[in-house]
């Protein structure tokens, strides 16, 4: 397994979105995300881990240990069953293999961390209802993140839209356009956490400084090829990391995320923010603990 990563980090990724849908909802036909209660946008982790693994896909093409477990068009299995051929274990010798080895369920395991840049990184749960030939274990990965929140309420908006392309000949005789509609927010500035466990690196997944280097840049670029109209335009806008001296870490990453803020720039502004210019983001590096320093990366 590869040399883990020594310190403990958390970090703020900010990013926006302009005349588009960050996260629809499929319950509710596509619609962005909304806290309910304050008005607030949301954008699941899930989402966001699925743009940061398309892009290490994109830039890791081809290269050893650098393969994606949860990727679109491949069954889990097949997958699991790579492990279990480089170890030389089938369905029908799995049962004595695991008597003569006490230790071929960690193999399994650490051969998908290394060889999965995903399962290092966030974790995988690799057993099924599949026979127990295919059983890889289970990963809590060092790396996780929370949900995003916009800074402030966003207001979705419905549009119409026609196309002239009609779907059947039958439709063609009685009409001459079909109607539909999409979703998009005018604007929203969005915030996530995130952590990084350097003790969870050491003891399970072997996560690496190159690694580390991997995911910054996968979260600084994760939009950059992924838009879609759908989706409007989206960056990420600020990548702040703080990192530990310790592998434990120094303080409570509530108190690190507490010392950035974000806020309009002009506070008498009684109009929406259609522009992250309409905003000022700060971090008071002077509160922060002893052993534990600051990067904005964006």
């Amino acid at each position: 397994m590869r040399d883990p990563i020594k310190n403990r980090y958390e970090f703020v990724i900010l990013f926006d979105v302009e005349n588009g849908n960050p996260n629809g909802d499929p319950d509710a036909g596509n619609m962005p995300r909304i806290d309910p209660e304050t008005g607030l946008g949301l954008v699941t982790d899930v989402c966001l881990k699925r743009k940061i693994r398309n892009y290490v896909e994109m830039v890791k093409d081809g290269c050893d240990n650098y393969g994606i477990y949860i990727k679109e068009g491949v069954p889990l299995n097949s997958s699991d069953q790579k492990a279990f051929d480089a170890l030389g274990v089938t369905e029908k010798n799995v049962k004595a293999k695991k008597k003569e080895d006490p230790e071929l369920d960690k193999k399994l395991r650490d051969w998908m961390c290394e060889h999965f840049f995903d399962i290092r990184t966030f974790g995988a749960v690799m057993t099924t209802f599949a026979k127990n030939a295919l059983n890889c274990g289970q990963v809590r990965g060092p790396v996780q993140l929370g949900f995003a929140q916009s800074i402030e309420p966003v207001v979705p908006q419905e549009v119409t839209i026609t196309r002239v392309a009609i779907t059947t000949a039958a439709d063609a005789e009685r009409k001459g356009t079909e109607m539909g509609r999409k979703y998009i927010i005018p604007y929203g500035l969005y915030r996530c956490e995130g952590y990084v466990s350097a003790n969870l690196a050491r003891k399970t997944t072997g996560f690496s400084e190159d690694d580390l280097k991997l995911l910054w840049e996968a979260i600084l670029n994760m939009f950059e090829h992924d838009h879609s109209a759908a989706r409007g335009k989206m960056a990420v806008r600020e990548l702040i990391v703080f990192q530990h001296e310790k592998e434990l870490g120094c303080a409570p990453a509530y108190k690190l995320f507490d010392s950035v803020s974000v806020r309009r720039t002009d506070p008498e502004a009684n109009t929406p923010a259609r522009s992250f210019h309409d905003y000022v983001v700060e971090v008071d590096e002077a509160a922060l603990p002893a052993g534990v320093t600051c990067t904005r990366m964006a």
